[in-house]
């Protein structure tokens, strides 16, 4: 399983390391996310959430 949100379906950012010399290599941008016990269709559920959702309220911790 990929470390993407349950909730808002964030994933990992691409992008371009770029040194002084102008070379590009490829990297990504990890997404904070924590595995949290919710309850999904009212049974409780172990899924990786983003601390994003989980400060703004839209989930609630079993």
């Amino acid at each position: 399983m990929s470390r993407k949100c349950f909730l808002t379906g964030k994933a990992p950012g691409k992008g371009n390391n770029v040194s002084h010399a102008n070379n590009k290599t490829r990297r990504s941008w990890g997404v904070n996310v924590q595995k949290v016990r919710i309850l999904v269709d009212g049974k409780p559920k172990r899924v990786y959430v983003s601390t994003r959702a989980l400060k703004s309220g839209k989930v609630t911790r079993v």
